[in-house]
């Protein structure tokens, strides 16, 4: 499937829809938009002042289950930005998305369209703007997303880079990467000989997992036949990390290149190990080095950890998604509360003053 507004080899989406994760049921419209049903828990974004007010509410996780509903996504969590297939029309993908969900679920959410993002050509740019005012004049609720981070390739030299961030920054960044002495990195390919290793492969998804479990979003659990099938699949062009401490691993990061640019997919890191090495700002620089030789454009750094990102000099876009609860009631005070569900942005405008 050929699609726009895709930031990752179509490979990687075609594995997701194969080995889905945990709980999710996999779906594509007519037109052939990915999407998923997952039961989903409406808190599961909201800022850390609603969730306190809800804790303390009687009965608060019987309140929790209540608002855990049956929904369909259209987007996937393995793409940044909500793949949309090529050569439709916005009214066309959204009718066909429509008809997909009908009475299977009581709230629809299109995910991450992006917003003009600079990491797309114009072309698709227009497209998704166009798709967000479809939506909108649908009544759907526009909720901005997450922060997505990204690094323009436009320096030499780490140090380079380095230099343009403050002295602070600059010298507290060098004391954690002295660290870097003391391990040892392999990069691998995916698709290579030793990835066709179970136990190997099994011990990076228990990494994974590791880093999973220390997440305060649990929104999709990634199967460990998805490791392995994207692992194991050379034509995604993908580069595997690996950080050795006297030949332990301590952690790995997955990567693949698509549209000359370098995306960040995946982490799974060793603790207290990772930790104690500054793993965290070891791996973005290396990764930073290895986009640099191969002269590549952007690095795409993902959604997560803003604050640590943005530390390290990242810069940032957006995207919307289009929510739509089947109950009138439901919309209407959506659109009254939505703030509550963005947190990303809101630490963004506060950042930027």
């Amino acid at each position: 499937m050929n699609y726009i507004n895709s930031l990752e080899p179509a490979g990687l989406i075609q594995h997701f829809m194969n080995h889905p994760p945990e709980g999710f049921e996999p779906l594509v419209s007519s037109e052939g938009q990915p999407g998923f049903f997952m039961r989903f828990d409406l808190l599961t974004t909201a800022d850390a002042e609603t969730l306190r007010a809800v804790s303390k509410l009687p009965a608060s996780a019987a309140l929790r289950k209540l608002l855990t509903w049956r929904t369909l996504f259209f987007g996937t969590t393995v793409s940044e930005y909500a793949p949309m297939v090529a050569g439709c029309d916005a009214p066309g993908l959204l009718a066909s998305m429509l008809d997909a969900w009908r009475a299977q679920s009581r709230l629809l959410i299109i995910k991450d369209i992006p917003d003009q993002s600079p990491l797309l050509p114009e072309s698709d740019r227009q497209t998704a703007a166009a798709l967000r005012e479809t939506c909108r004049q649908a009544g759907f609720t526009m909720i901005a997303g997450q922060a997505l981070a990204y690094v323009p390739i436009d320096f030499s030299s780490p140090d380079d880079y380095l230099a343009r961030l403050s002295s602070g920054r600059r010298k507290d960044i060098r004391r954690k990467l002295k660290a870097r002495a003391e391990l040892h990195l392999d990069i691998l390919p995916t698709g290579c000989d030793k990835l066709h290793d179970p136990g190997f492969v099994q011990t990076l998804y228990d990494l994974y997992e590791e880093v999973y479990a220390q997440s305060e979003i649990h929104f999709d659990k990634l199967t460990a036949d998805f490791f392995r099938a994207i692992l194991q699949d050379a034509s995604l062009d993908g580069h595997l990390f690996l950080y050795y401490s006297q030949d332990r691993l301590i952690g790995f990061n997955l990567c693949f290149i698509h549209n000359n640019m370098l995306i960040d997919k995946y982490v799974g890191f060793r603790y207290p190990e990772a930790r104690q090495y500054n793993l965290y700002f070891i791996s973005w620089m290396e990764n930073l080095n290895f986009a640099i030789a191969r002269q590549l454009t952007h690095y795409v750094a993902g959604w997560t950890d803003p604050e640590i990102k943005a530390y390290l000099g990242a810069k940032f876009t957006f995207t919307h998604h289009a929510v739509y609860p089947r109950n009138p009631w439901f919309r209407k005070m959506l659109g009254k509360l939505s703030h509550h569900f963005e947190h990303d942005k809101a630490w963004f405008d506060a950042h930027q003053r």
